[in-house]
Formats: structure tokens, sequence, C-alpha cells
């Protein structure tokens, strides 16, 4: 979350990749402009695919997957951001016992995006977002406001119960739904350039070259998601 989950940490990396058909298929089926983005993906996937003996698509069925999840609180409130080292540890921790690879993380201050990969044969994301939105919420003060639903139940009033899932169909879906993590900060206003915003993977991948540092919007209109 920086997003990096630490400093350190950001970005890792998958556990491998299948060819995928190459950035020449990409030009054709995006136009030249659009596809030169997401070419510099595929050559970071080739690079990763090239160091592993099995591999893998990115976009494999049922392992990843764009992610919305929102504090119960939306409007005025700022405690992602204000709490940002609680919710890094909340992610390190989980991923300790239950792995997942963060490839695109953004965190606003009432909401966050990411696009994760679960490890083969597990699809059990339900259980890694509980964890971590007990975590957090267990490292802060009670003092939000609960419903009677709420304290009968013994649960804190920080999260919304709900969050928004979806599974990565292709290699397209891949590159609009990355574009629309790190498009959201300059989307609300909250920078004039996306590289100002300081809780995102977007420096990271600028460094691997998959961004340059003065990208302002590729492909995420083709995400179809709206918030």
């Amino acid at each position: 979350m920086g997003y990096c989950p630490a400093p350190a940490e950001r970005y890792p990396l998958a556990s491998g990749y299948a060819p995928c058909k190459g950035f020449a298929y990409c030009a054709l089926q995006l136009g030249n402009g659009r596809a030169l983005r997401l070419g510099a993906l595929h050559r970071m996937l080739h690079m990763l695919n090239s160091n592993n003996a099995h591999t893998r698509r990115a976009w494999h069925p049922g392992g990843t997957y764009f992610f919305t999840v929102n504090l119960l609180q939306r409007f005025g409130n700022d405690l992602l951001v204000q709490h940002i080292d609680l919710l890094r540890d909340a992610v390190r921790v989980v991923r300790v016992t239950h792995p997942f690879t963060i490839h695109a993380w953004v965190v606003l201050p009432d909401h966050l995006h990411c696009v994760i990969e679960l490890p083969i044969g597990d699809a059990d994301f339900a259980v890694r977002w509980r964890l971590i939105k007990i975590r957090f919420s267990k490292s802060l003060p009670k003092t939000e406001w609960r419903s009677a639903t709420r304290v009968r139940r013994g649960e804190r009033g920080i999260w919304q119960r709900r969050y928004w899932e979806h599974l990565i169909r292709d290699d397209r879906d891949f590159a609009a739904h990355m574009d629309y993590v790190h498009i959201n900060p300059l989307k609300h206003g909250l920078v004039r350039k996306v590289i100002d915003w300081p809780y995102s993977t977007f420096h990271l991948l600028v460094g691997r070259g998959v961004y340059p540092a003065d990208w302002a919007g590729g492909d995420e209109e083709q995400s179809g998601y709206t918030e």
C-alpha cells in the first residue's frame, strides 16, 4: 500500500505466468497507441515467466481479481490514509498465513481498490478480506458509531460488510483494471497528477517501466466499473 504493504515489499512477484499472445497481437486488437503500455505489461510478464518452471497467466481463471472495499462511512472520512501504517500491517500479517500477490493497490481516504492474485487452487478471498478488516478494526479505539445490530453481533462500525469483486477475464481486462486502480486518486480530484498520490503501487510500476511517470489515464474505461 503506499500501497506498499511495507516499503521493501511493494508489488511482490507472482509464482509464474504462461506465454501470452504477445505485444503484436495486442497492438492489432487495441491499436498501437493504446497497446504501448500493455506491451510493457507483457514484457514484465515474460520476464517473470523466464524465471519460473511452472507457469500460468496472470489472469488464470479463479486466480486474479479486482476488488473495491469501502469504509462504512464514505464521506468526510479519511480513516484509511490517517492510519495507513495500521492498514499496511493488517495486509502484511494476513499475507503470511493466507498468501496473495499484489498486482495493483491504491488506498484512498474512505475506500481502496486492488488487483490481487490468489495461489493456484485457492479461491478463498473472503477469508483474507475478513481477516484484514478484523485486524485493522481491532487496532483502532472503539469510538465509531455502531448500529444496534452491529452492537448485538459484536461487530465494529468501520467497514461495509460487502465489497465488489470482479474476476479478471483476460489480458485486456487485466490492463483495464490496473489502469482503473492507478487513475483513481486523479479521478476523485485528490491530486493533479497520478504520481503525486503516495498510497499507490503506481510508483513501483513507474520504476519497472510499466507506466511513464506522467501517465494520466489509459484503458480504465474498458473496465466497465463505476463507483
